[in-house]
């Protein structure tokens, strides 16, 4: 009996390729579009209107049923809630990790099963085999597009029922084959940025939900030389946008945001050597570990701090349900709210934790 697949579609190529080749490979595949925000755009155009038409028709074209389920009460409340207390306590959380946790393989796997599925599949780059009872997550044959960092939260169960069909493709061979079966999405630009977000002002979208409060910009000497307009809109490292420009009696370069003091509401800046963004370490919350917590107390290996950057070696040292990591390079612009992902020399992804402390 042919096994049955769930596809996430999103109306973009890669689940539209994921799709295709799970039919061609003979499983009975069924397509699943997600909603998972209700809002419109700045345009007043409900942004998953034209992705679910582009769903219908891809599936139309490769001949499959599909379906669409709605999971904005669940984003919000799993999702976004933990993004809004995330920017309000001084950090920059990333959704898109929370939200492959809490939705895409949380309610979307309950949602495939009603459907009778055996596995679900998406068109994430990444690679997943198992050896011995336990699933490993690894980086795909496409470096550049390998989404190995968004998947980190993962648990064995959620692995156990999920299958990654592009895991050997790059993104030009995934937009050649979808152009040869003539597959609406094969040009189609992809997603970037916070989905719920869109194209809209990122500091006009936030200021609808949390209420921003202007303080001082001080250097790090304590000196006053501007105003923020709310400490949420602002990233450590981040140099455009401060409105400080041409200050007299300052040194030479661009400012730069080095760190955020919430009790004050004050944002302090620097300028000229950006040696003040380098730590030499860091401490995870909630670490979850794939495939296993590791029997060792300290290890090195390789850790990634935000998307497509380069490994970094670190030493690793397991602090109960957190992890201590000890820079062997210094790192610039760690921020509290991303996830600190950690991988072997062999490419497995051993797991990840929000950084919740930078050590200088």
């Amino acid at each position: 009996m042919e096994k049955t697949i769930v596809v996430g579609m999103s109306g973009g190529v890669d689940s539209s390729v994921t799709a295709l080749l799970l039919k061609n490979q003979g499983y009975n595949v069924i397509g699943l579009f997600m909603k998972n925000w209700e809002e419109k755009d700045a345009l007043g155009r409900c942004t998953s209107t034209q992705d679910y038409q582009d769903v219908c028709r891809v599936c139309d074209k490769i001949g499959i049923p599909y379906y669409s389920v709605n999971f904005s009460k669940e984003y919000y409340e799993n999702v976004f809630e933990y993004f809004l207390k995330s920017y309000k306590e001084g950090r920059t959380p990333n959704p898109d990790v929370l939200c492959n946790r809490e939705i895409k393989f949380g309610p979307f796997i309950k949602k495939a099963k009603m459907l009778g599925a055996d596995k679900v599949a998406t068109g994430h780059y990444a690679r997943l085999t198992e050896k011995d009872g336990l699933f490993y997550l690894q980086k795909c044959a496409d470096k550049n597009k390998d989404q190995t960092y968004f998947l980190n939260q993962l648990n064995q169960e959620q692995l156990s029922f999920a299958m990654f069909p592009l895991a050997d493709l790059t993104k030009p061979e995934v937009r050649k084959i979808a152009s040869e079966n003539d597959l609406i999405t094969a040009n189609k630009k992809d997603s970037t940025g916070i989905c719920f977000i869109g194209e809209r002002n990122f500091r006009e979208f936030l200021s609808h939900y949390l209420p921003a409060q202007k303080g001082e910009i001080k250097t790090l000497n304590g000196k006053t030389i501007g105003t923020h307009q709310g400490l949420m809109y602002y990233t450590i490292g981040q140099h455009k946008g401060l409105g400080i420009g041409g200050q007299k009696d300052e040194g030479q370069g661009a400012w730069f945001v080095v760190k955020k003091d919430l009790t004050t509401n004050t944002l302090y800046v620097s300028q000229g050597s950006q040696n003040e963004l380098n730590s030499s370490g860091l401490v995870t919350i909630g670490f979850n570990w794939i495939p296993k917590k590791p029997s060792e107390q300290e290890f090195d290996c390789f850790a990634k701090f935000r998307y497509r950057q380069a490994d970094q070696k670190v030493k690793c040292t397991i602090l109960g349900d957190n992890v201590k990591l000890d820079f062997y390079t210094p790192q610039r612009a760690i921020t509290q709210g991303q996830f600190a992902v950690l991988y072997d020399q062999n490419g497995n992804c051993l797991g990840g934790g929000e950084i919740n402390e930078i050590i200088k």
